[in-house]
């Protein structure tokens, strides 16, 4: 069974967009961006929602032609371009950049992803995660939280029918008092 990860970069107050999709306050540094990246190489397969797939794909295809894009940004985009992706939405009809598009049932193709063979997968977006948060699907938390309150937004956490118990794996401070915490399912 394959293992799924799901991480955001998160404010302190839970939200991984504030008011009007706004993620400005979520610049990463050096550090913050090198962790990301390994965690795209680490990944087999990604698995987005339509929000943050539209966020995504309007930048990283081409980031690594920028005339300013960076060594770190312009290996990032590659390993994205490179990286397998499943976007699941039915409002849009297309996707590119080594990318299928699921129209259906977001928790069974889920079940299913898992199910198979293969490395480990990571999800990325509040709905499709809350879906499978609710589903029991979610193998690991990365939560990558800013020193900033916006005050209201997009949550990191869906609602849920019941409780989801965790465990602490590790804790990493980053420059500018960011701190990533990584908890395991409690199974």
């Amino acid at each position: 069974m394959r293992k799924l990860t799901y991480g955001m970069n998160v404010t302190l107050d839970g939200y991984i967009a504030a008011p009007g999709d706004d993620i400005g306050w979520s610049e990463p540094s050096d550090e913050i961006f090198r962790w990301w990246t390994d965690q795209v190489r680490a990944s087999s397969l990604t698995l987005y929602g339509r929000k943050l797939w539209e966020t995504m794909s309007s930048h990283w295809p081409t980031g690594d032609q920028q005339p300013n894009a960076t060594p770190a940004e312009i290996e990032f985009a590659r390993l994205w371009r490179d990286t397998p992706k499943v976007v699941f939405s039915s409002t849009i009809d297309k996707v590119d950049w080594n990318t299928r598009l699921v129209t259906g049932d977001a928790v069974a193709e889920i079940t299913r992803l898992k199910a198979e063979d293969g490395g480990p997968m990571d999800i990325g977006g509040a709905t499709l995660a809350g879906s499978a948060m609710r589903a029991g699907l979610i193998d690991e938390y990365q939560v990558v939280t800013y020193p900033v309150l916006v005050g209201g937004g997009t949550p990191f956490f869906a609602g849920l029918d019941s409780w989801v118990n965790l465990n602490l794996v590790a804790t990493q401070a980053f420059p500018g008092g960011v701190i990533l915490t990584r908890y395991e399912t409690r199974r």
